[in-house]
């Protein structure tokens, strides 16, 4: 058999609700680019990817303005209503290309801070598991579970020592995410992460730590902060 190749997936179909501006946080500036340029140049420019494909709002009108966008390896299909709608959709406009074992590596397209080092200790840490996992930065900070209300009480403070913060990329094998993304979807399961759907199958991701600063951009504040991040790796 060959060896597995690796492909990518950066879906980019949301609308970036709390970012509070015109358009979708993916196409915010940094430094003159757009947030969606500097994440797929970094990932493609530093692992041997086979292909990308990025799921796009049927509504999207930035895309044709990206550099992205005149990228011979990147491919687009439509994206869905849920991130989880959306890396399926990928995964099925890719069925022609990928074999089953194949890795897809699934990663935020308004997380440009990725280190480098950490997407190829990823590839090198799970290319020979089975299953697959993702980057993830062990809790730092004193945790405290809350009451609900106009004043939110602290209930007790939760014990940090197993607790980790996922991120991305999380690399899985092709149809191992394809059948479970389809089954927690079919069974209106709450996806957050491709994690959380082979998790649902029953299979446990394996934990690959990483650089806590690989953030993702949310608010308003976290654009300035991923700049500086960018201009010190």
């Amino acid at each position: 058999m060959p060896d597995p190749r690796f492909w990518l997936i950066v879906p980019a179909a949301g609308i970036g609700q709390r970012m509070q501006a015109e358009q979708p946080k993916q196409y915010l500036r940094i430094d003159q680019r757009f947030i969606l340029d500097i994440t797929l140049s970094r990932l493609l420019d530093s692992a041997p990817f086979s292909g990308c494909m990025v799921p796009l709002h049927p509504a999207d009108r930035w895309w044709p303005e990206t550099e992205a966008s005149r990228d011979n390896r990147i491919q687009t299909c439509t994206g869905g209503a849920e991130r989880g709608d959306s890396v399926l959709s990928a995964l099925h406009a890719m069925a022609e290309q990928v074999r089953d074992d194949d890795w897809v590596l699934v990663h935020d397209a308004a997380r440009p801070c990725l280190h480098t080092r950490d997407l190829s200790n990823l590839i090198d840490r799970l290319g020979n598991h089975p299953i697959g996992g993702l980057l993830a930065s062990p809790v730092a900070d004193t945790l405290k579970k809350a009451r609900t209300g106009e004043f939110p009480e602290v209930v007790e403070t939760v014990d940090r020592s197993s607790l980790w913060r996922a991120l991305t990329p999380q690399m899985f094998r092709y149809r191992l995410l394809v059948e479970s993304l389809e089954a927690a979807l079919a069974g209106e399961l709450p996806i957050t992460d491709e994690s959380s759907a082979v998790e649902f199958s029953g299979n446990m991701p394996v934990l690959v730590e990483g650089r806590p600063d690989n953030i993702k951009i949310t608010v308003p504040a976290d654009l300035a902060l991923a700049g500086f991040i960018l201009s010190r790796i």
